[in-house]
């Protein structure tokens, strides 16, 4: 379909919508037709790493809101959460992917960010699952063993970066022993894969793409994080995580192996078009079952736990759509 024909398609929208305003009860005057010039222009969905759920979440979402708001949305390659939120605040991005904990340093100016980025939420997503990989012949047990290793702690500023550090500090394990190498998901599969690190952080839902093909050719452990580690992670950090067990079977591990997860946030910018974000939420959640298809994390949106997204408030379009869709 050419720019003009969509132009033209949306001026009638517009029409329509302004004729049906001059019928109503209440007259033209109550009826200022929505901004809409958002839709003139691309828009671009901030997502993660190219193996990771994030950006094959940002990849069939951006699909769906094309086909269904007639305006062309694309998945970004970014570095996580942390990248995510910068870009939204800064208006590169209008929704991004984000997890909790960065969303509440995002929002109060602190850890990776010197002053307070004004982003809110669409929804609460799901609850992504802290992973600490290593070979399954490795010498590395605990958190403990992970002290004079090469173990990638996640790409320079990336969310789970943020955990890992939260993590190691809480487990007492001195980072500066380390040798992080600072890749991204999928710098860390390749390293991992060819013998150069002995083991990578990870933060993401289940099954991680880029994970799940790793132990198909690589078998694979994952570190147990004590729930005392936990309790001593949210004492510093005002409870963000929860303690967790990885189901049996995934990746191939038979064995139980307990974590803490996190939740992320579809997040946006304060003063994002009310029509947009109502729209985009009307989408995320009409093409669910569809993006599940090809990224089972999508099938945990619940419309009823998607409001809970503290420590921001909801967009105001979000709001008009959980208003307009209450049960």
């Amino acid at each position: 379909m050419s720019g003009r024909i969509r132009a033209m398609m949306r001026r009638g929208r517009a029409l329509l919508a302004l004729l049906l305003c001059v019928l109503s009860a209440t007259g033209l005057a109550a009826c200022a037709p929505a901004d809409r010039s958002w839709a003139d222009r691309p828009q671009a969905i901030a997502g993660g790493g190219a193996t990771g759920v994030y950006y094959a979440y940002g990849q069939q979402f951006a699909t769906a809101l094309t086909s269904r708001l007639g305006v062309r949305f694309s998945a970004q390659q970014t570095n996580g959460s942390v990248d995510n939120l910068e870009r939204v605040g800064s208006g590169r991005a209008v929704l991004g992917f984000a997890q909790g904990d960065a969303v509440a340093d995002a929002v109060a100016g602190t850890g990776a960010f010197p002053e307070a980025i004004p982003v809110v939420a669409v929804a609460r997503l799901y609850d992504e699952y802290v992973h600490i990989v290593v070979r399954a012949g490795s010498d590395v047990h605990d958190l403990a063993d992970l002290a004079g290793r090469a173990i990638s702690l996640g790409a320079r500023g990336s969310g789970v970066e943020l955990v890992a550090r939260r993590i190691l500090a809480a487990a007492d394990v001195d980072v500066s022993s380390m040798r992080n190498s600072e890749q991204g998901l999928e710098g860390s599969i390749a390293a991992l894969r060819k013998g150069e690190i002995d083991g990578f952080f990870w933060v993401g839902g289940l099954p991680t793409p880029g994970i799940a093909t790793l132990a198909a050719d690589t078998p694979i452990r994952l570190l147990s994080i004590p729930p005392a580690v936990v309790d001593a992670v949210n004492a510093a950090h005002a409870g963000a995580y929860r303690q967790a067990d990885f189901p049996i079977g995934g990746y191939g591990i038979d064995t139980s192996t307990v974590t803490m997860t996190v939740p992320n946030y579809l997040v946006t910018r304060a003063d994002a078009p009310e029509e947009l974000i109502h729209d985009a939420t009307a989408v995320l959640f009409d093409e669910r079952a569809t993006i599940a298809k090809r990224v089972p994390a999508a099938a945990l949106l619940d419309r009823r736990q998607a409001i809970f997204t503290a420590p921001i408030p909801l967009h105001t379009g979000a709001v008009r759509y959980y208003r307009e869709t209450h049960d």
